[in-house]
């Protein structure tokens, strides 16, 4: 009798064990045919995979690893997913992952608090290793990691941990990059509209920023504190340049979706033209930076670089979770230049 047919009124569960018994081969060597890496004829593999899929079986991806000591599970915690730079992360990232085989387990988070809950939740699963996406950690929860020996890779981000791992855009050379920019267009009155004060990605891209206009011979760009990385700080943000003494011609916003409300908050609050009276410049080239409505001049994130370097690490840590961290950071794109800025002259 087969395995359909003897399962076809109860349909329990299929093991390894009914699929090696269907297929007249041992355990072991149908187990194999379900790794990447495992040594077996590829007719053997082949044939396994087919069958398996013919009968409706998969591995128990749990029972595997009470054998190899392995979950081949990845922990993503999120926390800022209404970035629209995130979504698209999170798709190719997951994406990246389950080709190497790894199984993701998605947590999203909207405060640090919840972050660490998040974590001690997905500890329970035993991952081999956690990814952090727009998120810090507490030092406790960092802690609890290295007691399980899970891993923790920082994307987009980095810790103040020494023990945690990290992909990131070099956002310092990338702020500098964008005071270059503005300073050879003629921009002489320079701000900065900062998000999270604890984000790294705030931080470097306004240091750079306003050390390289400094070294370009320039006052120290004014700073609006707009306090997240969202639509409304930003369109909040562009109110405050009331409170300025002076107008600035040239602004760059920690990230592309402040930029975008600080965009639209200039056009609807205050009666200041965009690029004539002001240039407005952001960092990551999301989908909505090239709509005709925003056309925002930008800084392209290498997310192709940073996903890649991410995929590799993370394949090597489900099996040596031992390394040593490290930290790479990779270089930003080119600033692209859409409606938002123009060149200006000075008489």
């Amino acid at each position: 009798m087969s395995i359909i047919a003897r399962n076809k009124n109860s349909k329990p569960r299929l093991t390894v064990k009914d699929l090696a018994r269907d297929l007249g081969m041992s355990v072991s060597t149908v187990s194999r045919a379900f790794h990447a890496d495992a040594v077996i004829a590829k007719d053997t593999r082949d044939l396994v995979l087919n069958r398996a899929r013919e009968i409706g079986y998969s591995p128990n991806p749990f029972a595997r690893s009470l054998i190899t000591k392995r979950t081949r599970i990845v922990g993503i915690v999120v926390a800022d997913i209404k970035n629209p730079f995130y979504p698209e992360v999170l798709t190719r990232l997951t994406t990246a992952l389950r080709a190497i085989d790894m199984n993701v387990m998605l947590v999203a988070a909207d405060q640090s608090g919840d972050v660490d809950q998040a974590l001690r939740l997905l500890l329970n699963y035993q991952p081999d290793l956690a990814i952090i996406l727009a998120a810090t950690l507490s030092s406790a929860a960092a802690q609890e990691c290295r007691r399980a020996g899970t891993p923790v890779i920082f994307f987009n981000r980095l810790s103040a941990d020494d023990h945690a791992f990290g992909i990131s855009c070099d956002n310092i050379r990338g702020g500098r990059s964008i005071a270059d920019y503005l300073v050879d267009t003629g921009h002489r009155r320079l701000a900065y509209i900062a998000a999270l004060p604890d984000a790294s990605t705030n931080v470097a891209r306004h240091r750079g920023f306003s050390e390289r206009a400094v070294e370009r011979g320039l006052a120290a760009p004014a700073v609006i504190e707009a306090g997240q990385f969202s639509y409304h700080a930003g369109y909040e943000a562009a109110r405050k340049l009331r409170d300025l003494k002076e107008v600035p011609d040239g602004v760059f916003c920690a990230n592309d979706i402040l930029a975008i409300g600080f965009l639209d908050g200039v056009r609807r609050e205050l009666a200041l033209g965009v690029p004539d009276d002001i240039s407005i410049v952001g960092f990551d080239d999301i989908e909505m930076a090239h709509w005709p409505s925003h056309g925002l001049t930008t800084v392209r994130q290498p997310i192709d670089q940073m996903l890649e370097a991410t995929v590799s690490l993370a394949k090597e840590l489900s099996t040596n979770s031992g390394r040593e961290p490290i930290v790479q950071l990779i270089p930003p794109g080119a600033v692209i230049e859409r409606a938002t800025t123009r060149k200006r002259h000075h008489g």
